[in-house]
């Protein structure tokens, strides 16, 4: 009998072992949070033409799997791969050719580095982005007095670091036909005694842009691959930009259908009448990387630079309400376009006013529509009879806006309108998601610092102790979901990625501690040690 039953156990072996699927890529005895439905944990999963195929324990994923290449974790960290649900990613790729004003404290470091910047490059136009005046000891808007004397004919134009306001030196004034009798609606000319002081606020920056010479198409190309390789370091396998012209996204698509850029884009349509007649008759985009199915459209400015549209005064600035950038007879025309097609209407709403002036235009034009998934991003200061409005209008947030903010905003805002600000919970509980992302490069590109701003509400000082508006703080679980699988739901993707799921793409990133047990004051110095998209590994901490 025993001789046998040996062949019998051999005889299922081999039969065993040709039932196996085969997989591309075998993971085994990894800590795995797959973010499904039930937010459960596994150890394994397996790989098959750029999929998840199988998830499971590492015994199951062996027993029923085998596979070209095998990847011991020797229980590493695994979470799907992170998407920024709001941010500037061809933006972040052009600011790395221009000269970089992020954390300057004072005005004349920031002369220093475009003086630097100069030296080097000996640019015929100098641009850049990354000041800001409430960073600054004396928190009060430059002017251009001193750019004037360093460069009497180099055109200059900075901007602020929420890309609502600018500094222009005369050079560039000059060329863009401001004066002191030029009129603007939608924005400001900020004047000093009479005199423009050279900053620009919001629709008044439009005349200056125009004459910025464009950036040559190679330029183009290496600001997207500049971007992806930046994104890819820090774990993001998706991208939500907030803002792309027709040519720029026709270019994403010639790249990625040659294989030079990979990383997935959310691609936002700049809205212009041209875009929206273009795209509605054309419909919806969408590849396996590039998702071509909403439009951007601005409400108002920025609070930073006092351009955010409120219902009251600016507590700082007497009979100042901040202005809505697009005039309302054209925000209704828009919405009621797109609502009459299969796209998305994405709006940047920060002041109460602005936000109080969508939501209801949004309640009008849709009606009784269903799964529109339209959003707010920002959705910063809302008015507290207008929350009950994001029942089906998606939150679209960025944390370490609060932590950014939280010096001054109470300053702009009063002690009562900001109990109603940066309130993410608030949302939440009303919604059921929130969509998270950075605005990057108004805010550095980093997740893990999204991550701690959203449950600590504090910045990387650890200020404040006890945290910003604490009760508006997200747990580490809401967190993870804002920022994998609500993101791809609000992109009308949560079917093909946003958890480690079989059918969903192989999108997944490695962390060197678990953000969901780690001290919360240690998660800002967390490091990404691969990314992988499609089931490749594309960034490791080694090559970052």
């Amino acid at each position: 009998m025993y001789k046998p039953l040996i062949c019998f156990v051999l005889l299922l072996s081999f039969f065993s072992c040709t039932d196996k699927q085969h997989a591309d890529y075998i993971v085994t005895n990894a800590k795995i949070y797959t973010v499904d439905e039930g937010f459960s944990m596994a150890e394994a999963f397996a790989i098959t033409n750029g999929k998840f195929v199988g998830v499971g324990t590492s015994k199951e994923i062996k027993s029923n799997f085998k596979a070209t290449k095998e990847y011991n974790a020797k229980g590493k960290i695994i979470y799907p791969g992170l998407i920024d649900a709001h941010c500037h990613f061809y933006g972040l790729g052009l600011s790395m050719q221009k000269v970089d004003l992020t954390g300057t404290k004072s005005f004349e470091e920031v002369l220093e580095k475009i003086k630097s910047f100069q030296k080097e490059k000996n640019s015929n136009f100098i641009t850049g982005r990354g000041w800001d005046q409430n960073d600054w000891k004396i928190k009060e808007y430059p002017t251009k007095d001193k750019l004037d004397r360093l460069f009497p004919k180099t055109p200059v134009a900075v901007r602020r670091i929420d890309g609502h306001a600018l500094l222009a030196n005369q050079a560039a004034l000059d060329l863009a036909g401001i004066n002191e009798k030029t009129k603007i609606k939608g924005g400001e000319i900020i004047k000093k005694n009479g005199k423009i002081t050279g900053v620009l606020i919001d629709n008044a920056m439009d005349l200056v842009s125009r004459i910025i010479p464009k950036e040559s198409k190679n330029e183009a190309i290496q600001a997207l691959k500049d971007a992806e390789r930046y994104c890819f370091s820090y774990g993001l396998t998706t991208v939500d930009d907030a803002g792309l012209s027709r040519e720029t996204i026709e270019l994403i698509d010639s790249l990625q259908l040659a294989n030079e850029l990979s990383i997935r884009i959310y691609a936002m349509v700049s809205v212009s009448e041209k875009n929206l007649e273009h795209y509605i008759e054309n419909g919806i985009f969408k590849s396996d990387r590039l998702n071509v199915r909403s439009f951007k459209v601005y409400a108002d400015g920025a609070l930073g630079s006092r351009g955010a549209a409120l219902k009251k005064p600016y507590s700082d600035r007497d009979k100042h309400f901040g202005a809505m950038v697009t005039d309302s007879e054209t925000l209704r025309k828009i919405a009621k376009a797109i609502a009459n097609s299969d796209f998305q209407m994405n709006t940047h709403a920060i002041g109460d006013s602005a936000n109080a002036f969508i939501l209801k235009t949004y309640a009008d034009v849709l009606k009784s529509q269903t799964n529109r998934r339209w959003r707010m991003e920002h959705a910063q200061i809302i008015a507290p009879s207008d929350f009950y409005y994001f029942t089906d209008i998606i939150p679209s947030i960025q944390p370490t806006h609060a932590t950014s903010d939280m010096y001054w905003a109470e300053d702009r805002l009063g002690s009562e309108r900001i109990k109603n600000a940066y309130a993410y919970k608030k949302l939440l509980e009303i919604n059921g998601k929130v969509a998270l992302g950075t605005d990057f490069p108004v805010e550095k590109v980093n997740p893990m610092l999204t991550f701690y701003a959203a449950v600590a509400r504090k910045d990387t000082k650890g200020y404040p102790d006890g945290g910003f508006e604490i009760e508006n703080g997200l747990t580490r679980e809401e967190t993870l979901k804002g920022m994998t699988i609500w993101a791809a739901y609000a992109n009308f993707e949560e079917n093909e990625k946003g958890s480690i799921e079989p059918g969903k793409f192989a999108d997944f990133v490695i962390l060197d501690k678990d953000i969901m047990k780690i001290d919360l004051d240690k998660i800002p110095d967390i490091k990404v040690k691969e990314t992988w998209l499609n089931g490749e590994r594309v960034s490791t901490a080694d090559t970052n």
